[in-house]
């Protein structure tokens, strides 16, 4: 691959002050992005037309648009919510690449979802099967929105000649990760409920059965990705991003339970749905397009998550219920 100058790059980061986002902006400094700019949702509500046509007017000769924005959530969010996620996701997604490809932006990297593959999808997921059947119902929403970002990248493309990818990462976490209670993902969640449940001597209910399996990508090995296909790969098909493991949502409660010394049970609730039954996809196109590959072992990454959580506990009960 040839060298990517990103000092000479104007790079706009939606959701650059959130989980993901703060990891990728610091990547890119350390990369030689010196010119990263961080919309703020008080600022530019990134959902409404006049916002997002500001942004790009206060921003001139911006270089490239690396959309993270998005709202997520994990199953109860998603089931709660369901016409916010979609709503939020598709508006963000239409409106900050049709202005972009009114304004000339070079390139736009989309970053879509797992949760937009089908249900029921051979294991590992592989792009082109993408299109092949409906997303898991209590993320469909939030999973369809995305989609329709990829389907509107790739008809630019087709149509206008205009440069945007679209970067499917598989589920993420790392330092930094989103702890509360109502809206946090799957390891963040019982990661706070297992040391606060270990102090109050109680017991964890965690939901579902534990039989889907799950492949968890860490956080700066997925910026690291994000960053090579936006410097390297120029193509309309999809890349995944992924770690290559995959691990049920048992065995994962088993090993946080251990990593955390959490003395109490773990109970299953089984009146909540289990989600989405296997999620595992295929990152060879990611390899051969931009040579990435996923570098931090899981039991690695979960130390340093639970270390941080550890060390910021206060800091967050000020923050989140």
């Amino acid at each position: 691959m040839q060298p990517f100058d990103w000092s000479k790059k104007k790079i706009i980061v939606t959701g650059g002050a959130g989980f993901l986002g703060s990891h990728l902006v610091a990547h890119l400094n350390e990369v030689g992005a010196d010119e990263i700019v961080v919309p703020r949702s008080k600022s530019y509500d990134l959902r409404d037309k006049d916002a997002v046509v500001q942004l790009y007017a206060d921003n001139p000769n911006t270089d490239m648009v690396i959309h993270l924005a998005a709202t997520v959530g994990g199953i109860g969010a998603n089931r709660e919510n369901p016409g916010t996620y979609f709503f939020d996701n598709i508006m963000m997604g239409t409106l900050l690449l049709e202005h972009a490809r009114r304004n000339n932006v070079p390139k736009f990297v989309g970053i879509g979802t797992v949760c937009s593959y089908p249900k029921i999808t051979p294991i590992p997921f592989q792009e082109d099967n993408l299109w092949n059947g409906f997303p898991e119902e209590t993320n469909a929403p939030y999973g369809i929105a995305k989609r329709a970002m990829l389907m509107q990248s790739m008809a630019y493309r087709d149509e206008f000649g205009f440069n945007a990818i679209h970067v499917l990462p598989t589920n993420l976490y790392g330092p930094g990760d989103n702890f509360d209670h109502k809206s946090s993902h799957v390891i963040p969640a019982m990661i706070r409920k297992m040391v606060e449940a270990d102090e109050n001597g109680e017991n964890v209910t965690l939901f579902g059965d534990g039989s889907p399996t799950r492949e968890f990508l860490y956080v700066k090995d997925a910026v690291r990705g994000i960053a090579l296909a936006a410097a390297h790969y120029d193509k309309r098909d999809p890349v995944n991003l992924g770690s290559g493991k995959e691990i049920s949502i048992k065995a994962l409660a088993e090993l946080i339970k251990e990593l955390v010394n959490f003395s109490g049970d773990i109970i299953w609730d089984t009146s909540y749905p289990n989600g989405q039954p296997r999620r595992n996809v295929d990152s060879t196109r990611a390899k051969a397009e931009f040579g990435f590959e996923a570098t931090v072992t899981f039991r690695e990454g979960l130390k340093e998550v639970i270390d941080w959580y550890l060390a910021n506990r206060q800091q967050l009960a000020a923050t989140h219920s």
